[in-house]
């Protein structure tokens, strides 16, 4: 009678232990398999606006990204830009002393107040571009470049052209009201990408909340610089025509975003939209770098080489921006040529990988050869051709 209450008890025992498991696996289960809730992106008071993942260069939302604004004086972050490429480059210096002509020197607008004939430090003409927005410092800096601003128009085209700035157009280093001076809200975002990633020694500038030249000290009109310690750039602009336009970048948590707004009401409405923008975006999503550039993600069979095997993986390296919550959610896969044969070199192309969200394609790249493999002897490549005749034979092919 005792052993049977004994086996009773026990047989509770374990069902409520079975129910316990089997409850917390439906709850894991739910909460993985559970949506990402995102709310409608906020009404942005704006001509056209966008926000971009600055490492992914994913958009998160957009709206008339693609539509040709006058962007004033965000027309100087190509100014910059150019700049920056040519110190790169080792055309220019910082330290060059810069002779200011008098067409830089009557400009209106908005000025560094350098004097003609004075000769002024590029380091100075480029802060003056930056934080002070400068007419005079845009073309003083653009005559040093490229002997005049015409010409100077000529090449911020060219580059426009090979950072993909499809509706750009530039006549002038300023941002002056110009018939066929234009540019688009994903446009910017683009330039603003390439400035902070590809010149990264020249961007602290763009966060500079003061500068003094001339005994004349003037502040960024970047109001965000004051508000958000994670905003640390870009630029701003104001014409009639154009309305009161921004591109802002911010970093939290090591995400990078981009914002751009056209065409708003004022300055505090400017800011105003573009923090909007910055915080749906760091609330709602994640910035994952997923490879490397140059990462082995798998080995592949050669026949007929020197060595048998052979790493494969992605050129570069591949971040994606995907709703927060759902990093666990992503599932990549693998899909290599059946036959490798050599001789092969770095970068072939010897399949694709695929990584998928929901059903929502992430990234589908080539998987390429990181390293070459040349042909084997005579007696090798016979011997691999044999081998591989039969492990095509045996598996059906």
């Amino acid at each position: 009678m005792k052993v049977a209450k004994r086996d009773r008890k026990s047989m509770l025992i374990r069902q409520i232990q079975f129910s316990i498991v089997f409850l917390l696996s439906l709850f894991a289960a739910l909460a993985h398999a559970s949506p990402a809730l995102i709310p409608a992106p906020p009404s942005i008071a704006a001509k056209s606006y966008i926000l971009m993942d600055g490492a992914s260069g994913d958009i998160i939302i957009e709206d008339n990204a693609n539509e040709r604004l006058p962007p004033a004086s965000l027309t100087k972050m190509m100014t910059a830009y150019i700049t920056e490429y040519e110190i790169e480059r080792g055309n220019i210096n910082l330290k060059d002393e810069v002779l200011v002509s008098v067409k830089a020197w009557r400009t209106g607008g908005s000025k560094m107040f350098i004097k003609e004939g004075s000769r002024v430090p590029l380091v100075d003409l480029l802060r003056g571009i930056v934080i002070q927005s400068g007419n005079d410092a845009s073309i003083a800096v653009a005559e040093h470049i490229a002997g005049s601003e015409g010409a100077f128009a000529d090449i911020m085209n060219q580059h426009a052209g090979l950072l993909g700035m499809t509706d750009s157009h530039f006549q002038n280093a300023t941002g002056l009201p110009m018939d066929e001076h234009y540019s688009s809200a994903r446009d910017l975002a683009l330039l603003a990408k390439a400035i902070i990633y590809n010149f990264p020694e020249q961007y602290p500038i763009y966060a500079e909340k003061y500068f003094t030249y001339n005994d004349i000290r003037q502040p960024n009109r970047n109001r965000l610089l004051w508000r958000d310690k994670s905003v640390d750039g870009l630029k701003t602009g104001h014409t009639e025509a154009a309305g009161y336009c921004m591109v802002a970048s911010a970093v939290r948590d090591g995400m990078r975003l981009i914002a751009v707004v056209m065409g708003t009401s004022g300055e505090e409405a400017r800011a105003r939209e573009t923090q909007k923008l910055l915080s749906f975006g760091f609330r709602y999503y994640d910035s994952v770098e997923l490879y490397q550039a140059g990462q082995k993600l798998i080995d592949g069979r050669v026949w007929g080489g020197v060595i048998d095997n052979i790493p494969l993986g992605i050129a570069d390296a591949v971040t994606v921006t995907i709703p927060k919550g759902q990093k666990e959610n992503i599932q990549a896969s693998v899909e290599m040529n059946p036959t490798i044969k050599a001789p092969v070199n770095i970068g072939d192309e010897l399949g694709r990988i695929k990584v998928v969200l929901n059903d929502t394609t992430l990234v589908d790249k080539p998987l390429v050869a990181l390293q070459a493999v040349d042909e084997a002897g005579f007696f090798k490549r016979i011997w691999d051709m044999i081998k591989l005749f039969f492990a095509q034979l045996f598996a059906g092919e």
